[in-house]
């Protein structure tokens, strides 16, 4: 594994569990110290321990839940912090929901819409401000592969997540700041299972594992890609996308996992 980034400084949200908990592994491997943000501070901490001791780098714990202004203001001064500069960030907070929008309360539809794009918009802002000034700097927005689909508010905000990245590392990779959006399908992770839906609507063909969609997004950004969709399946469909009937490539419903 390489270190080329040993000494850095990364910043990975959602780093809890799933995506989040794999890119601070594999940061950390690659000898980042990092910053490890989300709700629970339990797994935090049992996270940060085990990164010390086994990649021998710094791992801070930030417990937040970034749809409070208050928590999200916190990690946007830790990102703004000259003494202390976060040189990679990834935006990889999210949840899920299962039911349809017209059924949902506007509040959780509103919050859903903050974790997703406001936050990352938030985020982006302020790290963006150190990155340019030292004229370097990567920033992975964990989007997905829904982006490209009509599925609901979680396509929309993952859509502008989506668009948002590609504007950024156009308007911003001259100047040294790497921005890619990642755009996985279904992944191995606690996601699925915490919103509560049956897993077994996606055939197993269809699902990932975090390490390599984490692997890929990593490798990507590092080339200064702006989009990186985890394997050539994933890629197909992004590609049928564009010519195939909406209808088509809504996919199935999402249905409850049976208790």
């Amino acid at each position: 594994m390489s270190h080329a980034l040993s000494g850095t400084t990364a910043l990975v949200t959602g780093a809890s569990a799933g995506l989040g908990g794999e890119f601070a592994r594999q940061l950390a491997a690659q000898g980042c110290n990092v910053v490890l943000v989300a709700r629970r501070e339990e797994r935090l901490t049992a996270l940060a321990a085990d990164l010390e001791q086994r990649y021998g780098v710094t791992a801070e714990v930030l417990v937040a839940d970034l749809t409070e202004d208050r928590d999200l203001a916190a990690v946007v001064v830790r990102l703004s912090d000259p003494e202390r500069p976060v040189g990679i960030l990834v935006n990889n907070a999210g949840i899920g929901m299962l039911r349809d929008f017209a059924e949902n309360g506007l509040e959780e539809e509103r919050r859903h819409l903050k974790l997703h794009a406001e936050a990352a918009l938030t985020l982006t802002h302020a790290a963006l401000q150190g990155m340019l000034a030292r004229g370097t700097g990567r920033v992975i927005n964990v989007s997905s592969i829904a982006a490209f689909l009509p599925r609901g508010t979680y396509s929309a905000a993952k859509a502008w997540l989506l668009s948002f990245s590609r504007w950024a590392n156009l308007a911003y990779g001259p100047r040294g700041v790497k921005v890619t959006a990642v755009c996985p399908g279904f992944t191995r992770t606690e996601f699925h299972e915490q919103m509560g839906m049956d897993t077994g609507v996606a055939p197993s063909w269809t699902w990932l594992s975090a390490s390599r969609v984490v692997l890929e997004a990593l490798a990507a950004n590092e080339r200064g890609r702006a989009v990186c969709i985890p394997s050539k399946r994933y890629k197909t469909v992004a590609l049928l996308a564009k010519v195939a009937p909406a209808r088509l490539m809504a996919g199935p419903a999402r249905k409850p996992r049976a208790e």
